[in-house]
């Protein structure tokens, strides 16, 4: 009897686990650990890690010229752009709107979303976010601890 309870909660777990690797990181990662190693994503993680900004947005705004239909490149360019010195909100806006487009299930850029309404004082479009990440994750995920522990900092900044 514990066999067969292991072997479903295997199953029923295993589609929330595929999910989170393909959804994008939580802390701006896109390939998860059963996903292939792309190397613009390694190599915009890498830049993303040291903070390198600059070096981050070239590599993936080239990557989206021969690949425009690639969420995860659109959700970890908007992530750069959004970490930068003086954001372009427009532009950031409109890439995790598009990797949204192309994957309305990407984790990562649902999170990353939901921060950005933050920096621009919209909390209603953030808990919007927040509130499609509680749908997404069937247990709790690490994008939507984020968010949801992002919300709280910004509800606790802004009183009223």
């Amino acid at each position: 009897m514990k066999f067969s309870a292991l072997v479903l909660a295997t199953l029923l777990l295993s589609p929330v686990m595929e999910v989170n690797a393909a959804g994008g990181g939580g802390s701006g990662g896109g390939v998860g650990a059963t996903a292939k190693v792309d190397p613009v994503l390694q190599a915009a993680n890498a830049a993303i890690a040291r903070k390198d900004w600059s070096t981050a947005q070239s590599s993936l705004k080239q990557a989206l010229e021969s690949n425009a239909q690639n969420a995860d490149y659109h959700n970890l360019y908007a992530f750069s752009l959004r970490k930068a010195p003086n954001p372009d909100m427009d532009a950031v806006f409109s890439h995790y709107e598009e990797a949204l487009r192309i994957d309305p299930r990407h984790l990562g850029a649902h999170e990353y979303i939901g921060e950005a309404y933050l920096m621009v004082g919209n909390l209603a479009k953030a808990k919007e976010h927040l509130a499609t990440l509680d749908k997404l994750c069937f247990l709790p995920c690490e994008q939507y601890s984020d968010l949801k522990e992002a919300v709280a900092k910004y509800q606790r900044s802004h009183p009223g």
